[in-house]
């Protein structure tokens, strides 16, 4: 009798772990093979497991690293084929504490700089105290990196270090070589085997900014006002930033909210933009500096994308940038500046997509960069990677749950 008891609360057991495992098919519907994207689902796609911690597996039992965000959706990675489909599972258990790969932080040491990264890419904007100095950053930063780990917090720490900047300071009395040499050590303007930060921004869009146009002119969005980090990993970043009133034609007290996100595995930020108090549709421009005169870009209204290869520096590479565009865009082109404007902006001009912000609504696209010591050679392969996203962006990942 107790081997028979034993038997039935086994396979009872084992009847209501199958009934509690949930199957999620990802479908590929492009020819394009998705390798390491992020997809997700609803958070209460997995109520049926009562609360109960679980992992994800694919369909050869290799756990999946997964994040639940603050707008409750369960995010993990998946790699599905062209025209193909993948089941993967959730089951109860206790799931491998994943590495992190993407994440961000606040830096009220460097002027208030926010700055964010995952295994391919890092980049800052920047923040209340850089304005109040009265220095002119308004588009993304980009910091190029060379491997997959974090590396952000690590550079912030050793520029800033106390006692290497008195040291420096020291030295400056007695030995200016040793004090620029020691300098040279610790800035993360110079490559010490991860990368460095070699972009200029200054008083331009910088890497694919988003700004109101008010009569033709773009109404630059100074430094944002306050800000909240939403996730910070391990798979996904995500900042909100609300930046000060503007002034656009006649609509006063205009306030932008900016949702930025940066998942793992990709080059672009994901950014989301509303506008309080604007009265009627007003143009929107996205743009990407343009360093020097250049015909190395492309700008496709169409097909839903710009993208541009910045000038190439002898010693550190080449740094590429795009932006991509799920909704039409009006138009899209290269804009130079007048004479007086690049010696203000210390730039040639901006490549510009052009769209129309509609009162009350959200506008989403996407933008980001890459590195020529980082996984594209020349900017044949990074106009070919923003392509390629652009036709991922309007083919979707289809995914169901049973």
């Amino acid at each position: 009798m107790k081997k028979i008891i034993s038997l039935f609360l086994a396979t009872t057991a084992f009847a209501c772990t199958q009934e509690q495992s949930i199957d999620v098919t990802v479908t590929n519907p492009s020819a394009i093979n998705r390798s390491n994207e992020i997809t997700e689902i609803p958070k209460d796609a997995v109520a049926k497991l009562n609360g109960e911690s679980f992992i994800i597996s694919d369909n050869n039992g290799t756990q999946i690293p997964y994040q639940i965000t603050y707008d409750n959706k369960i995010i993990f990675p998946v790699d599905v084929n062209a025209n193909s489909s993948v089941t993967y599972q959730i089951k109860p258990g206790t799931p491998e504490a994943p590495a992190t790969v993407a994440c961000g932080k606040f830096y009220p040491e460097r002027v208030d700089d926010i700055a964010w990264e995952n295994d391919r890419i890092a980049f800052r904007t920047y923040g209340p105290a850089l304005q109040a100095t009265g220095e002119q950053a308004f588009g993304y930063d980009i910091w190029v990196k060379c491997v997959s780990q974090p590396v952000v917090d690590m550079r912030y720490k050793t520029e800033l270090d106390p006692e290497s900047r008195a040291k420096i300071a020291e030295l400056r009395k007695t030995d200016k070589k040793a004090a620029q040499e020691l300098a040279n050590s610790i800035s993360y303007h110079i490559d010490h085997g991860n990368g460095l930060d070699y972009y200029k921004v200054g008083p331009t869009l910088g890497a694919g900014t988003s700004a109101l146009l008010s009569n033709d002119s773009i109404v630059y969005p100074y430094c944002y006002k306050e800000y909240e980090i939403l996730d910070n990993g391990p798979l996904r970043f995500t900042v909100k930033l609300v930046y000060n009133p503007l002034k656009v034609k006649d609509n006063e007290n205009i306030i932008e909210t900016r949702l930025l996100s940066l998942d793992a595995g990709s080059q672009l930020n994901k950014i989301t933009l509303s506008f309080a108090n604007l009265n009627e549709p007003t143009p929107l421009v996205t743009g990407i500096v343009l360093h020097e005169p250049s015909t190395d870009y492309q700008a496709d209204a169409a097909s839903g994308y710009i993208a541009y290869a910045d000038p190439e520096d002898p010693t550190n590479g080449q740094i590429f940038v795009g932006a991509v565009f799920p909704e039409k865009l009006s138009d899209a082109k290269a804009v130079n500046f007048s004479e007086a404007e690049k010696r203000q902006r210390g730039a040639d001009g901006h490549v510009l997509a052009y769209t129309t912000y509609a009162p009350g609504s959200e506008y989403t696209y996407y933008t980001g960069a890459g590195w020529s010591k980082w996984g594209f050679q020349n900017s044949t392969e990074w106009f070919n990677y923003v392509k390629e996203f652009t036709q991922k962006v309007k083919q979707p990942l289809q995914v169901t749950v049973k």
